[in-house]
């Protein structure tokens, strides 16, 4: 896996990941940023949502459960001293679909958190990480 990020101006920098896609990233005005994109430690936290979520839908699936929606909320803290590494992360689902069954979402959460989201687990390394869902008809 390769990535670059050039620096464009001030606070501001372009990503490119390996399969082509790009992102702007920018600094609050306090740091000498415009605001004009996402800031890199919130990148990671995004990253991670979607780590999960891929996976937490890509089991149901295999499994063959009725999911037609899945959401992903994270809410973060970091430590108050450089470096401000995340020190907890929750996380929380909505997913959806007729007759889903409780205990397969919940493995599939699991099976993400210990096993598949290589983000979480890097994570998980400075944070502590917690998990909840809710399970809505579609």
């Amino acid at each position: 896996m390769k990535a670059r990020v050039k620096w464009v101006d001030d606070s501001l920098f372009v990503g490119e990941s390996g399969s082509g896609h790009c992102v702007v990233m920018d600094g609050p005005p306090e740091s000498g940023g415009q605001n004009l994109g996402i800031r890199p430690m919130e990148m990671l936290l995004v990253g991670m949502g979607g780590c999960t979520a891929f996976d937490v839908v890509h089991i149901l699936r295999k499994g063959r459960h009725p999911v037609q929606r899945c959401e992903v909320t994270l809410d973060a803290e970091r430590a108050e001293a450089d470096p401000k590494v995340f020190t907890r992360i929750h996380v929380h689902f909505v997913i959806s679909g007729n007759g889903l069954n409780e205990a397969a979402v919940q493995r599939a959460i699991e099976l993400s958190a210990e096993k598949y989201c290589s983000a979480a687990i890097m994570l998980g390394k400075t944070a502590a990480i917690t998990h909840d869902y809710e399970i809505l008809a579609a």
